[in-house]
Order: structure tokens, then C-alpha cells, then sequence
């Protein structure tokens, strides 16, 4: 621990919760207050000048936004809530957090602690509930323990593979007096979150990588997480190696650099998928081989060598056999295993991947980008997009068909520009993350992609946006179904559209009730003028485009299906 800050006069627990979120310069908070955390918010009355509070609609809401803000800050989300349904509504963001490693520091208000286990009004084990979706939690019951708790939960939600903590705090311990004393936490005892890859290791994967006739590097979201991204660029031109990226690693590599193969997973390129099963070496860096990348795990790589860069040692051989792994922070392996690399002319493997690129043109991008529909196509409205913004936009998406397109057809030229709900794949993400995202990065434009479903599972947000005048663009792909489920109905259902059709509402009145403008486009001719329109708002704008009912995303790897069966249309 190193000592930083310390008051001779006593204040309470409340006030010590707002000071030590400025030592760890937090500036932005989303939150919702309620009777077990009022004593904090009450604290925070007077330091509204320090911190920025973002008023929320729903707890869900404030754990999203907080997921947007730090995937493109780089620094944690902060969350308010209190006790009971305050604290439950926010476990799903909890864990979406979890899984796509996104650090989160959650703060929530308890009841007193002698009424603690006494089912008292508004009490729940907010421990247990979160405890399987927790990196760390803490139930704090005396106000002196507040600096250390905290202290203790920006380390361990920051350091190594990052994750979401939450701090409970009782509402005796909010109201109790203490002296202050805040001591950064550098280290925690038994707790190793940033091992070094092992040398000799490091010598085994240059040597098979120096002797590989194919090799692949498929990127994740552990390369931006480290800030790895030059270290890649360099490590895959000097070796002239292909590389593709998960659903997570999207902007981790420039998509217009001659090395990008495209995008992984069951929607993703045909190139990258089938050619995984014809490379001898698989170099995976800051990715954990999700089934939605793999496939039929028993169909996966089997002719490959495999080379494992990952922080967390638990997700070694969980998934892929590693032959070679390298446990440690990507940048650092990678700088590793540069000085070690052979420069080799690999033209004849890459060959493949541009030929495999052709015909996925040929029969899919070609017809999404320029159909011959009546109705407008996804697809089409992405694509444009990506050049109305050049592909400078910060982009988030909500869940679904939507989500699967913006992937493919939006080229993220800056890292961090793609934020997405990944392992946990929660509909009602986008709208809630676009909101921290724009409050991370002002100067930035910021567009949310949404699904008519998605949209409304947290368009209570659009409150937020009004009251706290941020400008998100909010860009609506309505086809009037639950598209995915959809997809498959048709696929494996025999178009037994069993409750997936959706009757919504006017969308663009509901904006302007909030004061939002809004425009619904329909016809092809309109839609880039429209784009432009839309983009370039320096307000919060809504554009509702009505796309085809049945458009179907493909390529697509079906249930149970290798990577190399892999189907385009």
C-alpha cells in the first residue's frame, strides 16, 4: 500500500466514498439513488463541481453506460445504486462486464448492519447474488473500512485480466464518522495479476512460427485491453503473417491493412473460418476461443500447431489445446517475441485468404451492398455509414442481426471504436453504452446501432440523453422482428415464426417526446442523405430505417458445424 492522502478532521463513510473516487481521479459516475445509498448521495451534493453524475433510468442503464465508458476510456465504469432491486438490476450488466472483461467498480448502498439476514425492507444478499459474476465483492459494515475497500476494488478491477467489483455498503457505516486516510492498493498478497511469459516458452513459439509455411494470428479484445495494438501491426509485418480478429477484437487492427483477413466467428468472414482449418500454426493473442470462434470444438484447428498469448492463466487448455502457452500481458509477450522473428515471404498463403475474399464478394457483399430489394437491407444502410463517418465513428451495438452486420460492414479505423455486448450478448446494451461512450469521449461522434427489439428493452435511456443533453446518434435497423431468432426459426424451424414479430410503436414521436429529432426513412433514395443528416447533428438525432423483414446474415457457421463448413447463403 502507498500512503497518498490523509485528513486530521473527522468526516463520515459517505463523504470518504466521494474522496476516494478522487484519488482515484474518477470523474463521471452513472448511478440511481435510493433510501440505503442516500447518505452517499448526499455527500456527493457538495462535490458536484468534481464529479459528474449521470441520472439513469433503470440500474441496468448505469452498469451499461459504465461498460461503454471504459471500453473507449480506458479507465473503470463507476456505479451507484442502492439496496435490494437497486443492487439486483444490476447483475446482468455485472456480468456482461465479467465475461468481456471490462472493469467496473459498483457501489451499493445496504441496510444498517444490525438489520443485516433479518430480511429487512429493501435487503437482499447482493453478495451472493453477484458473487459468480464478480472479479471481487465486499460487504463494508464500518466507515473506517471504506478507503481501504475501495482502494482494494480499483486494483483488482483494473489490474491483469480486468472485471467488475462491487463495494456494499451499510448504511451505519455511510453515516459513521472516521479519519480519513486513503493509501492507493499497489499490491494485494497471494493476488499475481501480471505474470511474465516464461522465456524458453517464448524461444519454442518464434521457433515454430519461423518454421510455419501458414501461420494465423486471430486477435481479441485482450490486445486492446493492453494496448497492444502497434505491438501486433509489427509483430504481423515482420513476420507477414494474416491476421483475423474476434467480435470483441474488432479495431484492434486496421481493417484496410493488406494482413487483415476479416472477421472470425459464426457470422463472420468465409477466408478467416475455413482457413483455420488449413493453417499448421494458430497464434491466438487476447482471445479465449468462445464457442461463437470455434465451432465444432472437436472439428478446430486439428492440424495446427497452437500458441496461446493470455493473461489469464485459466483460460489455457480450457477451451483449445495450447502447445505453446504465453501467460502475460499481450504487449509485453508480443515485445518478446519480436526480436525472435524471421521476416519470410508467405504471398502464396495470403494468396489464399484473397482468393477465399473474392468469393465471399462475389456472393455476398456484393449483392448486401447494392441490392435489387424493394426494401432497404442492413447491410446497405452500414455500409453506408461507414462512409458517411469514414469509419471514424466510436460505434456501439445492442444484440441481434444488426450487431452481426455493423461487424462486418463498418470498418473501425480507430482502436476501441467498436463497442459491442460479446460473451454475455445482452440485448438492451447499446443504447445505455453509447451514453457512456459519448460521456467518455465528448469530442467524439458517437452512433448507436439498435435493432427495433434491442432498442426497447432500455429506451427509458433516451430520458438520460435528454436531461443530461448528450449527443448519441441513434440509428434504428427496424424490421419489425426479433431478427436472429427469426433467422434460425426459418433456417431450422421450418418458419414457424413463433412470437418473434414485433409490433412497435412510432418511434420517432417517442424521440420527439423526449426532445430528440428524429427521421424515418424508407426508400433507398433517401437513405444517405439521410445518413448525412443524421451524422452530422451536433445534437442527439434518431433515424429510424425500415429494412427488409427476412434478411438473413450470412455467411453463417450453423450449430454444431466446423469453421470450414461454413455456409454463404
Amino acid at each position: 500500500m502507498k500512503n497518498n492522502t490523509k485528513y486530521n478532521t473527522e468526516i463520515t463513510g459517505a463523504e470518504a466514498v466521494i474522496l476516494s473516487l478522487l484519488e482515484e481521479n474518477v470523474t463521471d459516475i452513472f448511478g440511481y439513488p435510493g433510501g440505503a445509498i442516500m447518505p452517499i448521495y448526499d455527500a456527493l451534493y457538495d462535490y458536484s463541481k468534481k464529479l459528474n453524475h449521470y441520472l439513469v433510468r433503470h440500474e441496468q442503464g448505469a452498469t451499461h453506460a459504465a461498460q461503454g465508458y471504459s471500453r473507449v476510456s480506458g479507465k473503470p465504469g463507476v456505479v451507484f445504486a442502492t439496496s435490494g432491486p437497486g443492487a439486483t438490476n444490476l447483475v446482468t450488466g455485472i456480468a456482461d462486464a465479467q465475461i468481456d472483461s471490462t472493469p467496473l467498480v459498483c457501489i451499493t448502498g445496504q441496510v444498517a448492519s444490525h438489520l443485516l439476514g433479518t430480511d429487512a425492507f429493501q435487503e437482499t444478499d447482493v453478495l451472493g447474488i453477484t458473487m459468480p459474476v464478480t472479479k471481487w465483492n465486499i460487504q463494508v459494515t464500518k466507515a473506517e473500512d471504506i478507503p481501504s475497500a475501495l482502494a482494494k476494488a480499483f486494483y483488482i478491477a483494473t489490474s491483469g485480466r480486468p472485471g467488475p467489483v462491487l463495494v456494499d455498503i451499510t448504511k451505519d457505516a455511510q453515516f459513521g464518522k472516521m479519519i480519513y486516510n486513503y493509501s492507493k492498493c499497489e499490491n494485494i498478497r497471494s493476488y499475481f495479476p501480471n505474470p511474465i511469459a516464461n522465456f524458453e516458452e517464448v524461444e519454442n513459439a518464434a521457433a515454430l512460427i519461423n518454421n510455419s509455411l501458414r501461420p494465423f494470428i486471430l486477435c481479441g479484445h485482450g490486445v486492446l485491453l493492453s494496448g497492444a495494438e502497434k505491438q501486433l501491426l509489427e509483430f504481423a509485418e515482420k513476420s507477414n503473417i494474416p491476421v483475423a480478429s474476434t467480435l470483441l477484437g474488432l479495431s484492434a487492427f486496421p481493417p484496410e491493412h493488406e494482413l487483415y483477413a476479416g472477421y472470425l466467428g459464426m457470422h463472420g468472414n468465409y477466408g478467416p473460418n475455413i482457413l483455420t482449418n488449413e493453417c499448421d500454426v494458430l497464434i491466438a493473442v487476447g482471445m479465449r476461443f468462445d464457442d461463437r470462434v470455434t465451432g465444432n470444438v472437436s472439428k478446430y484447428a486439428k492440424q495446427a500447431k497452437v500458441i496461446h498469448l493470455e493473461i489469464d492463466k485459466s483460460e489455457i487448455n480450457k477451451i483449445i489445446h495450447a502447445d505453446v502457452a504465453l501467460i502475460g500481458d499481450a504487449k509485453k509477450t508480443l515485445e518478446l517475441l519480436m526480436p525472435l522473428l524471421l521476416t519470410k515471404n508467405r504471398n502464396k498463403w495470403l494468396q489464399r485468404f484473397k482468393s477465399c475474399n473474392e468469393i465471399e464478394n462475389e456472393k455476398v457483399i456484393e449483392s448486401a451492398r447494392n441490392p435489387n430489394t424493394e426494401k432497404l437491407l442492413m447491410s446497405e444502410v452500414i455500409d453506408k455509414l461507414n462512409i458517411v463517418s469514414k469509419g471514424n465513428a466510436i460505434v456501439v451495438t445492442d444484440v441481434g442481426q444488426h450487431q452481426m452486420i455493423t461487424a462486418r460492414y463498418y470498418k473501425s479505423n480507430i482502436p476501441n471504436n467498436f463497442v459491442t455486448s460479446g460473451g454475455l450478448g445482452t440485448m438492451g446494451f447499446g443504447l445505455p453504452a453509447a451514453i457512456g461512450a459519448k460521456v467518455a469521449k465528448p469530442n467524439c461522434e458517437v452512433v448507436a446501432v439498435l435493432g427495433d427489439g434491442g432498442f426497447q428493452m432500455t429506451i427509458q435511456e433516451l430520458g438520460t440523453i435528454m436531461q443530461s443533453n448528450i449527443a448519441v446518434k441513434i440509428l434504428i435497423l427496424n424490421n419489425n422482428f426479433l431478427g436472429m431468432v427469426r433467422q434460425w426459426q426459418q433456417l431450422f424451424f421450418d418458419r414457424r415464426y413463433s412470437f418473434t414479430e414485433m409490433k412497435n410503436p412510432d418511434f420517432i414521436t417517442i424521440a420527439k417526446g423526449y426532445g430528440i429529432k428524429g427521421q424515418k426513412v424508407t426508400d433507398r433514395e433517401n437513405l444517405v442523405e439521410a445518413l448525412t443528416t443524421f451524422y452530422n447533428s451536433q445534437e442527439s438525432y434518431l433515424l429510424e430505417v425500415v429494412v427488409e423483414n427476412e434478411e438473413n446474415v450470412f455467411p453463417m457457421v450453423t450449430t454444431g458445424a466446423s469453421v470450414s463448413e461454413i455456409i454463404l447463403e
